[in-house]
């Protein structure tokens, strides 16, 4: 039988997929200047959001079953700032190694792991926790990301997930090809 936190694991590796190809399939049907570009100046722009989560995720991922999470050398409140050195291409390799780091240190961890404990801001989480967490956050801005790039983009949009008014076709769909599958 297989353990639960192996599949605990392997579903959020799944889930943590997910959000990053959303959030990239969003982001690639916007210019470089909605990309920047503010909804007003109490929101953030995509670039801002972007730049956020590659701290968030070179810090807390960095050494992530040995250190604190939120590293000494960590400048949050500078990540919501968008400097002239701030190009798309630069936010998004940082994204990119940020993302890379996650995928690392969650590939790395074994069933065993989970109920390690790892520390954010001095606080103490299991692994579960602080993975939940992760999660949680980049659903969160992912969200932001989609629905900026959704107004920017506006009638030249491509959804992202099922179309308006095809979800019961979507559903039908998935449902013959389960069954299909089980020969049924």
């Amino acid at each position: 039988m297989t353990d639960f936190r192996d599949h605990y694991l392997a579903d959020m590796r799944s889930q943590l997929v997910k959000l990053r190809s959303a959030a990239e399939r969003a982001m690639a049907q916007v210019s470089d200047h909605d990309f920047a570009r503010l909804l007003d100046e109490e929101n953030n722009s995509i670039a801002i959001t972007v730049k956020h989560i590659a701290g968030n995720l070179r810090s807390r991922c960095s050494d992530f079953l040995t250190s604190d999470g939120e590293k000494p050398d960590r400048d949050r409140d500078g990540e919501f700032v968008v400097g002239p050195s701030d190009t798309r291409s630069g936010l998004m390799s940082q994204w990119q190694a940020g993302w890379d780091l996650l995928d690392g240190a969650v590939g790395a961890l074994s069933a065993a792991d989970v109920e390690r404990t790892v520390y954010i801001r001095a606080e103490p989480h299991t692994v579960i926790q602080a993975l939940n967490r992760h999660l949680g956050h980049l659903a969160y801005h992912t969200g932001q990301i989609v629905l900026l790039a959704k107004h920017w983009a506006g009638s030249e949009w491509r959804t992202l997930t099922i179309p308006r008014g095809q979800s019961r076709q979507f559903t039908a769909a998935k449902r013959d090809e389960l069954a299909t599958r089980s020969g049924g």
